[in-house]
């Protein structure tokens, strides 16, 4: 039997090339919609959350492993830090295997914001996987883990923050 006309090469179940891009820019897009609202708050939004939370869970050595990791430039990193710094959530301390270096640390506020905000973000990434039972939303969740560290191997210095302002 031969696949019809309307019939995705494969079957069925895959869909036409380059309709991947267009699924991955919607779920992106619910994404940022839920959780620029679940950081709200938050000095400076996004960034500002995500540099709370990698400070807190991943410990880099210094402020410029922390931009390295996020891929933020380092001018834009100083001008997210001030603000997180000026709202009391980090604070800038000398590095302790290079004192010429800073260390972002989280302040015991920085700590109970992330707190806080990590809830809100949790029911954000819950409702836009609420279409899916338990098992498939793990499963999903660590497809999309896997994908985001081949990407990030293969392409260090990619910022995501880049990918989304030229989606279409």
């Amino acid at each position: 039997m031969s696949d019809s006309p309307q019939t995705p090469p494969g079957g069925a179940d895959r869909t036409p090339p380059g309709d991947l891009g267009w699924q991955l820019g919607m779920v992106l897009r619910g994404y940022q919609s839920r959780f620029e609202a679940a950081v709200e708050g938050v000095p400076s939004g996004i960034r500002g959350f995500q540099i709370l939370s990698t400070v807190v869970h991943r410990d880099p050595p210094n402020q410029q492993a922390l931009g390295s990791h996020l891929a933020i430039d380092r001018t834009v990193l100083t001008y997210l830090l001030d603000s997180l710094v000026e709202a009391g959530a980090v604070e800038r301390v000398p590095a302790p295997t290079d004192r010429r270096a800073r260390k972002i640390e989280a302040t015991e506020h920085g700590r109970v914001l992330l707190a806080q905000h990590e809830e809100r973000v949790a029911a954000a990434e819950a409702d836009l996987l609420s279409g899916l039972d338990d098992s498939e939303a793990r499963t999903v969740a660590s497809l999309i883990g896997r994908l985001a560290m081949d990407v990030h191997r293969a392409q260090p210095g990619t910022s995501p923050c880049e990918a989304m302002d030229h989606l279409p």
